[in-house]
């Protein structure tokens, strides 16, 4: 793999995802905070690794992987700067999530919480909502607060 072929994996999960979130939600034009790679075995893991090195520098290491803030990367769903880099993980079949943000969390959490699809991961420093879809490869997410400001970088 290339970093073009990268950086076209990247824009092609923020899309699925993208969709994936039109489709549950009226959120049509969250714009995209952070995505993640779920890689599927240890020499994808490697191979991503180094490449998007060349992209940025790690911002946060996390168990499951490191968090890369890249150089500015055009989405159909807004500028990314945010990179996860996920081991593989048995569980997570998916190919990969974009977490989005929505104009107002606590509305959004109380409208669709409840609905099919949708479930609430708290974190020590965040909540996210994830929305999961068995007919997309993408998970989606929406994060109060945002992963950026989390790291502190807005």
């Amino acid at each position: 793999m290339i970093l073009e072929d990268l950086k076209r994996k990247i824009k092609e999960i923020v899309a699925k995802a993208q969709l994936l979130s039109v489709k549950h939600t009226n959120e049509r034009s969250a714009p995209v905070n952070y995505a993640c790679i779920f890689t599927q075995n240890p020499k994808e893991f490697e191979e991503l690794l180094s490449l998007t090195a060349q992209m940025g520098r790690i911002a946060e290491q996390t168990a499951m992987g490191p968090v890369f803030q890249i150089e500015s990367l055009e989405t159909v769903a807004g500028t990314l700067q945010l990179l996860k880099i996920r081991r593989p993980d048995p569980k997570r079949l998916e190919r990969g999530d974009a977490d989005f943000t929505v104009s107002n969390y606590e509305t959004f959490k109380r409208t669709y919480l409840s609905k099919p699809g949708f479930s609430l991961i708290t974190r020590p420093q965040m909540e996210m909502i994830e929305l999961a879809d068995p007919s997309y490869d993408v998970l989606a997410y929406y994060s109060h607060p945002t992963l950026s400001e989390v790291l502190k970088l807005d």
